[in-house]
């Protein structure tokens, strides 16, 4: 049995016992505790390893080679997306593309392969500890470190090829925002994470400074930009370049207001 060599698609195929060995493995090499391991939640999905290490949770998340980022030229938009988008998008005047497929392509990350290791990464991500540009020194000294933007696109999606980690289309009947809100963005994701559910309080670091992922501070929303754009920050490889913006002075204290960090634990 090797964690190093542990892929997602391997880790799929693995009954409840022999999932449960790796997982204990994991919670051994760094002196954490094998807490549970939940069924996947549908079938041909993912168990969800959870393992207690210093107080916090961590998921298990194999690695490989994976696919990661989204191709907008093999989108086909749900007619409620569509409409909204010329609907309340283009005539709100914001200055949006013609069509939704260029502005996918420029603030979603191009479709790419990856090769990974096998990692712990934070079941929540935390507030910052610091300014961001202290962020990476802080963690290192607790044995951690962020992910790498391949990695965190990874854990959300957990390979799906869909918008969102939970598929394409969006609740009708909810907003991507505030603590009373229900539906998929509220639950864990495949491998176990509470990721990309608020579009103004899960946006995350990476090891990128510019590739902030999991939300926008509410600039859609505030904006008024309409509901598919309003949602799209939730979308596993969206990169707000806001985010990104506002984060360019590293040692902006007040910045750390508006980022979350996910630390991640290596295995190997």
């Amino acid at each position: 049995m090797s964690l190093t060599g542990l892929t997602l698609d391997h880790w799929r195929t693995l009954d409840r016992d022999t999932a449960t060995r790796y997982a204990e493995e994991a919670a051994h090499r760094v002196d954490g505790r094998f807490v549970r391991l939940d069924a996947a939640p549908r079938p041909g999905g993912a168990h969800r390893a959870l393992i207690e290490r210093a107080g916090d949770t961590y998921a298990l998340i194999p690695g490989g080679t994976v696919t990661v980022g989204f191709d907008p030229e093999a989108w086909r938009p749900l007619p409620e997306q569509l409409a909204s988008y010329r609907e309340e998008s283009l005539a709100g005047g914001f200055g949006f593309d013609e069509d939704p497929r260029d502005h996918l392509a420029r603030v979603l990350s191009p479709r790419r392969t990856a090769t990974l290791p096998t990692v712990l990464m934070a079941v929540q991500a935390a507030p910052l500890p610091g300014a961001p540009g202290l962020v990476p020194g802080l963690l290192a000294e607790r044995g951690l470190r962020l992910p790498s933007p391949d990695e965190w696109e990874h854990a959300c999606g957990a390979g799906a090829t869909t918008l969102f980690h939970w598929g394409d289309a969006y609740p009708a009947d909810t907003v991507p925002y505030g603590p009373d809100g229900t539906g998929p963005h509220r639950l864990p994701n495949a491998l176990g994470l509470r990721v990309a559910f608020d579009v103004y309080d899960s946006a995350e670091l990476t090891s990128d400074p510019r590739s902030v992922y999991g939300g926008d501070g509410g600039e859609a929303a505030c904006g008024g930009y309409g509901t598919f754009l309003e949602w799209l920050p939730l979308a596993t490889a969206h990169r707000s370049r806001s985010m990104a913006d506002l984060l360019d002075d590293q040692e902006d204290e007040e910045a750390s207001d508006y980022v979350t960090a996910r630390p991640v634990i290596d295995l190997s």
